[in-house]
């Protein structure tokens, strides 16, 4: 890892860019493994996929963890509202078959 003061040129830029989003990847892997977890959880416990509470709280967190980064949190915000949409959309999906299951 070369940290960006010592990027010479475009092309370190971009190999130091590819790490990183390379490991966003695999750090969103795991926390989609996660959300399979939460979904078996949930419907074990009648649970539905949203939790209104908890998607404010995550979105609260993400803004807090963007302003102690010196990002500004609106952006963040809006990618993970994305992201727990499509959490929760993976989520109903788990639920229905889990309630097809039981039938």
């Amino acid at each position: 890892m070369k940290p960006p003061v010592q990027c010479q040129s475009m092309a370190d830029i971009r190999t130091e860019i590819d790490r990183l989003d390379s490991s966003v990847m695999a750090l969103l892997a795991q926390r989609a493994a996660y959300i399979e977890r939460a979904a078996q959880i949930k419907a074990q416990g009648g649970l539905p996929a949203r939790l209104t509470d908890r998607v404010n709280e995550v979105l609260a967190n993400v803004a807090a963890h963007a302003a102690g980064s010196g990002l500004p949190a609106a952006p963040y915000v809006e990618m993970w509202r994305v992201l727990i949409e499509a959490a929760i959309a993976r989520e109903e999906e788990i639920l229905q078959e889990s309630s097809k299951d039981d039938r």
